[in-house]
């Protein structure tokens, strides 16, 4: 595992002070290409949003690496975000699982809303 820097957050949990931002990057081979890369090279962190309509390529290697043992889900923080018009519980809640779906993950690290 490669070490990195981490900020320690009021909650106890080590944040990494660094990762892939994926914004306007929904070119899946692009995509694909990038995140392996940088998962490979120990990468720490995703930060996705739903309105950057790419959370279901960035699950589809997610899930590939976590089956194939590369990558376990401990050791990946996911940081996304609602839209900000969003505001319905009922609404966000259903926002939320969509993203869990399509990020192939049971929790995510953090969500804005």
């Amino acid at each position: 595992m490669v070490k990195y820097e981490t900020v320690k957050l009021a909650t106890g949990a080590d944040l990494p002070l660094f990762g892939l931002g994926t914004w306007l990057s929904n070119d899946p081979v692009a995509l694909t290409t990038a995140l392996k890369t940088a998962l490979d090279a120990g990468y720490p962190l995703i930060d996705t949003a739903y309105v950057y309509y790419n959370e279901a390529i960035i699950g589809n290697v997610l899930q590939e690496y976590f089956t194939s043992g590369k990558l376990k889900r401990k050791d990946i923080f996911i940081i996304t975000k609602l839209p900000l018009m969003v505001r319905r519980p009922d609404k966000i809640e259903e926002l939320v699982k969509k993203q869990l779906k399509d990020l192939h993950v049971d929790h995510l690290f953090n969500r804005y809303m």
